[in-house]
């Protein structure tokens, strides 16, 4: 008896330290990221302005992102950054949205960050806001950033890579679940020439896509990587065939329509049930996937699919 009661003593005062313990990081977490260094870090971005982030919605379901600062080959600067992130929002709330296309504006897709705004963070590393720049980001995704965010969103999406995609921009790519690219594109993770590696979650996703071997070449050579190269290492599903802006877009588009028809809420599931399998362990995913199912099954869109399975025999 006593053995047995020391032992349930011992779990239970194991369990109540551990509850405490993440408690208190929890709350050290949520200052950081909810109060003053929030607004700090925005202040901090919003110094850094140029460029846009537009998104339009179109009836068929689809979004167009935008990148737009062609001026410095689509660097993100700190406002771009604040507006990705509202815009990512947006399209999470979107019941209609079923398809995502990330574009750059000017024939190019994105150099990264403008560094401008990375030199100023990092040179505040000394008061603490380089730390605090970093949790902010973790904490909006509950992992690695805004990048990280367009993952999970409900959306298939695609990036269409003109022109180049080097540093954030290649890692940027990694976080849309299909790349396409246009004659002459190029992709191209430059972080070890900057002293670096990707820090939003894209060494992680490109050894998802292209398997640890190929991305650790792709990493340590920091070579570019043509659409031919892409489509053989399977970083990119199609090399459209016109690099003209408008007709690109058209072909993505067009591409993405086979994999978005139908009702947004059963594209929406599919989704889901896909990002849980993919970033969850076993158990929770089976759990995710039962429970997505449960939304759809009886449906309409389920309901009518009966219907029609019954004219047809």
């Amino acid at each position: 008896f006593f053995p047995e009661m020391a032992a349930s003593l011992w779990k239970n005062l194991l369990q109540t330290t551990k509850e405490r313990i993440l408690q208190q990081r929890g709350a050290s977490l949520y200052i950081d990221a909810h109060g003053y260094e929030e607004e700090l870090i925005k202040k901090k971005l919003q110094q850094f302005a140029g460029g846009s982030i537009n998104l339009s919605k179109e009836d068929s379901g689809i979004g167009i992102l935008t990148l737009n600062n062609p001026k410095l080959m689509n660097a993100f600067t700190g406002t771009m950054m604040l507006e990705l992130q509202e815009r990512v929002t947006e399209l999470e709330n979107w019941k209609d949205g079923k398809g995502l296309i990330i574009h750059g504006a000017g024939n190019t897709f994105c150099s990264g960050s403008d560094l401008n705004a990375v030199k100023a963070i990092s040179n505040s590393q000394a008061n603490g806001l380089l730390e605090s720049f970093c949790n902010f980001w973790k904490t909006k995704s509950m992992n690695f950033g805004y990048k990280t965010l367009l993952c999970r969103l409900p959306l298939i999406s695609v990036a269409l890579v003109q022109g180049k995609a080097v540093g954030g921009g290649a890692e940027l790519t990694t976080a849309c679940d299909f790349r396409l690219m246009t004659p002459g594109s190029e992709i191209r993770f430059v972080h070890k020439h900057m002293g670096l590696v990707p820090g939003w979650g894209g060494a992680a996703r490109l050894v998802r896509i292209v398997g640890s071997g190929a991305a650790l070449r792709l990493l340590s050579g920091a070579a570019g990587v043509d659409p031919a190269r892409a489509l053989h290492l399977g970083l990119s599903e199609e090399m459209l065939s016109s690099s003209d802006e408008t007709e690109a877009l058209e072909e993505a588009r067009a591409w993405l329509s086979q994999y978005t028809e139908g009702p947004a809420n059963v594209i929406r599931a599919v989704k889901k049930v896909v990002t849980a399998g993919g970033e969850l362990p076993v158990e929770a995913a089976l759990r995710t996937e039962k429970d997505i199912f449960g939304t759809v099954w009886g449906g309409p869109a389920n309901l009518q699919a009966l219907v029609r399975r019954q004219r047809h025999k």
